[in-house]
């Protein structure tokens, strides 16, 4: 069976999100992890996926596979990647967490700048509401409403104190997710015995990019049988078996 190694960063930040550097252009980050040697990454703002069809359409013209995503941030204050073949499974999805954000307006003298871009890196306007709050979105159901719009999801560095399922809840209960995300300095052995859930899972290593400079090199990979957003998407919902290196 033909197998091809995906050399992936799976969870980075661009301008739009107000933590995000300004420098976090569509163009910059495509090209920056193109430099980096990757060949499939994701953009994954908090709780929008305003970037991502410009970030594509640089995806795409560069030869790189790209999944549209976001950072869900659940009502239990917990983070969630959720990632989606194409652009128009990825905005049904956002326009199911839209309604659940708190009206509350951005401070970008406090919180930073949520700026939208075009392909060519123009701001073509910014987001109001602010992006980094708890959306009415339960943990529990994240999984599930993921896949609805045919994509996939999977718990955010499970090994940080603030910000993650376990910080949540405590634990890591059985959530329906299929593959979790530890950073790169998380020991497996101390994780695996402190949350049988992610026992046999395949654990993502991802950049968590703020910053260009942030952006993992090839390194961490997924073995799959081609390299299609679908078959990626399949694979980390535990679709058809794959193997992966951290």
């Amino acid at each position: 069976m033909l197998s091809l190694k995906i050399y992936y960063d799976f969870h980075i930040h661009s301008c739009l999100s107000p933590c995000g550097d300004d420098e976090m252009t569509p163009n910059n980050l495509v090209n920056m992890a193109q430099l980096a040697g990757l060949n499939a990454i994701a953009l994954t703002d908090h709780n929008t996926c305003g970037n991502c069809a410009a970030a594509a359409t640089v995806a795409e013209e560069l030869g790189m596979i790209f999944l549209p995503g976001m950072e869900l941030c659940t009502a239990e204050e917990a983070h969630v990647v959720c990632l989606f073949p194409n652009i128009e499974a990825a905005e049904r999805f956002e326009a199911q967490i839209a309604p659940t954000l708190p009206p509350i307006q951005n401070r970008p003298e406090i919180f930073g700048e949520q700026i939208l871009c075009d392909t060519e890196d123009r701001q073509v306007g910014t987001k109001d509401i602010l992006l980094t709050t708890a959306s009415a979105i339960s943990v529990d159901s994240v999984a599930k409403l993921a896949r609805s719009c045919g994509g996939t999801a999977f718990p955010a560095h499970i090994d940080r104190p603030s910000y993650s399922v376990t910080a949540a809840l405590g634990d890591l209960p059985p959530l329906g997710f299929a593959a979790v995300e530890i950073t790169k300095n998380g020991n497996v052995e101390e994780l695996s015995s402190r949350y049988a859930e992610i026992v046999g899972k395949p654990l993502l290593q991802n950049s968590d990019a703020h910053h260009l400079e942030d952006i993992q090199d090839a390194g961490p990979y997924l073995d799959l049988p081609d390299n299609s957003p679908e078959t990626i998407i399949a694979a980390l919902n535990g679709e058809i078996p794959f193997t992966w290196q951290r």
